[in-house]
């Protein structure tokens, strides 16, 4: 924690959840900052907007700036100091090693951030009108805009955030897993709790968040489960903003409890594999250290042993693993989404409508930008190539 600075403060909420703000050195709470990001409470997005505002304030900072102060430039000037590519002496690099600049999906994420908490600061705050104008730029719409909206065809112009880098080219394939993770990773695990991980990880496109985050109510693995909603076995991640180790799912659809039954929420179907190692999990390590709070994945040793295992617990899990098992780079969790999807793709023929539905993916044109490709070996392509080759060598 910085104390000689300002510093984004956690909060525990009496019903459950955890609110953040920014405080001053002294403990004062920087009335900007904490009416802004009240406008986010109960979301995860909370938790980032503080930890990217708070940056951005200390900067402020040091350059004598203020909301009344501060115009379209200066803000070009701390994104240029933090990584952005901005055609303008924006002075001193801000972000030193070992802190790296910013990425794009980072500044895409900061530079809405900073419209927002500016806009709402110049508003509520009447100061500054002319930076409140420049950060109401509208753009004409474009056919994906037109096509999410409900009368697309009489738009005829969209918000348009003039903070925001340039949109990149097509999105680059993400990393997988390596050759042999899977197998890798089980022959090393050093307990039933892990070794279910590693199987739902690689047999779902669960997210560490939704994973971690499970109640034994979420789960229903057997055929005609009470829900009517999937004939085959299946898991219900649900969001809890009030879960003890804080996970959360990232997607937030409604589910409901009726007569002790789980509805609605992220559905992903389980294999029997999955199946397996949560018997194997629940007959051995949580018969025996199992608290009461009904979470699935706990902690096995340790003080708090039986509490509820966190999302970064279970990252470092894998990342030790990995390199017990000598698996090249870092092993996330995402990869394994990544896997999973990727994997579907190929069986499917490329068929993003099947690979969204298993995978619980928000766009088949996401999924087909990402992950869909041709095979190079395949016969249509090699016949491809030799019909327009033709016979002569």
């Amino acid at each position: 924690m910085v104390l000689d600075d300002l510093r984004v403060q956690s909060l525990k909420r009496a019903g459950g959840g955890w609110s953040y703000t920014i405080v001053w050195p002294d403990g004062t709470v920087d009335e900007e900052a904490d009416s802004y990001l009240r406008t986010h409470e109960g979301s995860g997005t909370q938790k980032t907007y503080a930890y990217y505002l708070v940056d951005h304030l200390r900067w402020r900072v040091r350059e004598g700036l203020s909301t009344p102060s501060v115009t379209l430039l200066d803000l070009f000037r701390y994104l240029g100091a933090v990584g952005a590519k901005v055609h303008m002496p924006f002075g001193q690099p801000w972000r030193m090693p070992p802190k790296r600049p910013y990425g794009t999906s980072a500044l895409q994420v900061l530079s809405s951030c900073l419209k927002g908490f500016y806009l709402h600061q110049c508003t509520l705050r009447c100061v500054n009108g002319e930076l409140r104008d420049a950060l109401k730029a509208r753009r004409l719409p474009t056919q994906a805009d037109r096509d999410r909206a409900l009368l697309g065809h009489v738009k005829t112009s969209m918000p348009a955030n003039p903070l925001a880098p340039a949109r990149r080219g097509p999105r680059r394939h993400p990393k997988m897993l390596p050759d042999g993770a899977r197998p890798g990773l089980l022959d090393v695990v050093n307990t039933a709790r892990d070794r279910m991980a590693v199987i739902w990880l690689s047999d779902s496109s669960l997210r560490i968040g939704g994973l971690t985050g499970l109640h034994l109510v979420d789960l229903h693995l057997r055929d005609n489960a009470q829900c009517g909603e999937c004939e085959s076995p299946h898991i219900h991640v649900c969001h809890r903003w009030g879960n003890a180790n804080r996970a959360a799912a990232k997607i937030k659809p409604d589910w409901s409890m009726v007569d002790g039954v789980i509805t609605k929420g992220e559905i992903y179907r389980v294999s029997p594999a999955m199946v397996s190692s949560y018997f194997q999990y629940m007959t051995t390590e949580y018969a025996q250290h199992a608290g009461s709070h009904g979470m699935l994945m706990i902690q096995l040793a340790g003080a708090h042993r039986g509490a509820p295992w966190s999302a970064d617990a279970a990252r470092g899990m894998l990342r030790r693993a990995g390199r017990r098992a000598g698996l090249p780079g870092r092993i996330k969790p995402q990869a394994f989404r990544h896997q999973f999807t990727n994997n579907i793709m190929d069986v499917t023929g490329n068929d993003p409508q099947v690979a969204q539905a298993v995978g619980n993916w928000s766009s088949a044109q996401m999924v087909d930008e990402v992950y869909g490709h041709p095979d190079l070996h395949s016969p249509e392509f090699i016949a491809a190539l030799n019909s327009v080759w033709g016979d002569e060598e």
